[in-house]
């Protein structure tokens, strides 16, 4: 990523399908960025934020996908 700050101030943030409304361990990820895939904890909003390369996130959830157990 280049080395100025990206601006997140008008992103579009969602949770994952996995958080509940209890304020459980919940992430958040913002869409329509090109290039990154920006992660936050849903819990502290004005926190870090970390930036996936957008290459890489498909990958990524493929892979964490493949591992889940199943019912």
């Amino acid at each position: 990523m280049a080395s100025h700050e990206l601006d997140l101030g008008a992103a579009s943030w969602r949770k994952s399908s996995y958080s509940n409304g209890d304020g459980g361990n919940c992430v958040e990820i913002a869409d329509g960025l090109p290039d990154v895939v920006p992660v936050r904890d849903s819990k502290m909003t004005h926190g870090p934020t970390l930036m996936f390369p957008a290459t890489a996130w498909a990958p990524f959830i493929t892979a964490v996908t493949a591992s889940e157990p199943t019912d």
